[in-house]
């Protein structure tokens, strides 16, 4: 699996936006963020409960308002229930003559065993960066969750508790497991244009 370039890192660190012009740039298939969620109607509950809990989820309300340490704990255990599915799924390419670019879930540990440096890219944005701009996106899922939290009778509140979720999983830890992964590592520059990230990703990639 050769022709997959893989990209994993925070939030808000430029990740999608490079997935989308390098698979342009290259005439690649895009595999964007969550793209396992063609296979979510048909998982079963009980092998795959984690990603289960938001396709059987009755009312988002609940999503939004759990304490940030289930949300955290949530989170773990859904990206470990998304590298199964995205290695079923890019399973597929195998043989296929095109790269494939991937906005991935698939762990540090993994991707060490099946891709290599020059196919592995860590996109990082400060922990204040991946927090305070979430919602700033036009991303139709987090637009659709800040309408929720914007729902409660306590909106300051309902926000906060939210916020505190997204800093437990960007938190200091992760950032520098990220960093100290062994992979190429780029991190958000506010002064560098999205032309100027993308030439520094092709050449990590050593695409050009």
């Amino acid at each position: 699996m050769s022709e997959i370039y893989y990209i994993i890192g925070t939030a808000y660190a430029g990740k999608s936006t490079m997935i989308k012009l390098l698979s342009e740039k290259f005439n690649g298939i895009l595999c964007e963020e969550n793209y396992h969620n063609k296979l979510l109607k048909d998982l079963d509950k009980q092998k795959y409960p984690n990603l289960c809990y938001t396709r059987d989820l009755v009312d988002w309300h609940d999503f939004v308002s759990r304490t940030p340490s289930d949300y955290e704990k949530w989170i773990d255990n859904v990206s470990k229930e998304c590298e199964e599915l995205e290695l079923m799924l890019l399973e597929k390419f195998k043989n296929c003559d095109k790269k494939i670019f991937v906005d991935t879930n698939i762990s540090i540990e993994t991707l060490k065993k099946i891709s290599d440096k020059d196919h592995v890219l860590v996109m990082l944005s400060s922990q204040d960066t991946s927090v305070n701009r979430f919602f700033e996106r036009e991303d139709k899922e987090k637009q659709f969750l800040y309408k929720l939290l914007l729902n409660f009778d306590d909106k300051e509140k309902a926000i906060n508790n939210f916020k505190e979720c997204i800093k437990r999983v960007n938190s200091k830890e992760r950032y520098d497991k990220f960093l100290n992964s062994g992979f190429n590592v780029l991190i958000r520059d506010d002064n560098r244009s999205i032309e100027e990230t993308f030439n520094i990703v092709c050449k990590m990639f050593k695409l050009m």
